[in-house]
């Protein structure tokens, strides 16, 4: 039956239309924002995880940067406490030299004096943004590095993880220097020479003390950067994990998208097609 009140085609055909015109616009959306999932509305329970895993990124990422920071503090602490151990050396070296018949002493306590000086400069230059890591080894340094999340019924809990470790006392070292003097004795003293030989001994014990602040603080330093790359590691994936979830398919929306024009284009021509109908009632009464 035709009629011209109610035309079944044309409202079928609009109804299409309408439904190609809403596929097409959320897949320009798509396409300009590059996402699948913008808001709640699209998908709530994977909007709802991609938030929680981008606010734990960035969490991840402030963490990141925060241990850089004391890393690179490490890092100078540890080439400061090197730099002394080395010049501990040379001065283990000179004592030693000291304990031989004949050698002018004095003119080896120079030397020792000047490398003494050379320690005291290398610990002053060994901070980094303020932060001085070789003059005390009593307070513990503390650093988050990590946050975990536990589920509980109701909300999450967040707790912080952090990693602890003490300084080092690079000025007792230099001060215990400071206090060996070979000037003092004389030749052929049997004294002087066990003076001297307790002298070598204290300073081997400093020179000792100072690979054991350099090996203390390189042992910290590759901890940090171990769990900065362990860190990094993580964002990467809670990363992608987030882009599998939310980010459009841009080859799937760009072959969508085509589809789309084409249908488009046919609906709109079959409700061309729809509307003339009534047209067509005229004839009859020709």
């Amino acid at each position: 039956m035709s009629s011209i009140l109610t035309n079944s085609s044309a409202m079928n055909a609009l109804a299409t239309l309408k439904d190609v015109n809403r596929g097409l616009n959320q897949t320009q959306d798509r396409v300009s924002t590059g996402l699948k999932v913008a808001s709640g509305k699209d998908n709530a329970a994977y909007f709802a995880v991609s938030e929680t895993m981008k606010g734990d990124s960035g969490m991840f990422k402030a963490i990141n940067e925060g241990m850089t920071a004391t890393k690179n503090s490490v890092a100078t602490a540890r080439l400061g406490a090197e730099t002394v151990s080395d010049i501990a050396q040379q001065i283990v070296e000179r004592v030693a030299f000291a304990q031989t018949d004949g050698v002018d002493r004095a003119d080896v306590q120079l030397e020792i004096a000047a490398l003494v000086k050379n320690m005291g400069t290398a610990i002053e230059q060994a901070t980094f943004n303020g932060d001085n890591l070789v003059s005390d080894d009593t307070t513990d340094v503390t650093v988050v590095n990590g946050v975990t999340r536990t589920a509980g019924d109701s909300n999450n809990e967040f707790g912080a993880t952090t990693f602890v470790f003490k300084g080092v006392n690079l000025d007792a070292i230099k001060t215990a220097f400071e206090a060996i003097d070979v000037s003092v004795a004389e030749d052929n003293d049997d004294t002087t020479k066990d003076s001297l030989s307790d002298k070598l001994a204290a300073a081997e014990t400093q020179l000792a003390a100072s690979i054991t602040a350099a090996t203390s603080l390189g042992i910290t330093e590759n901890a940090l950067e171990g769990q900065m790359e362990f860190i990094d590691s993580l964002t990467d994936t809670l990363n992608s994990g987030v882009s599998s979830m939310v980010d459009a398919d841009m080859e799937e929306e760009a072959a969508r998208l085509q589809a789309y024009q084409v249908q488009q284009q046919l609906a709109t021509q079959s409700l061309s097609i729809a509307n003339q109908a009534p047209q067509n009632i005229l004839s009859l009464f020709r």
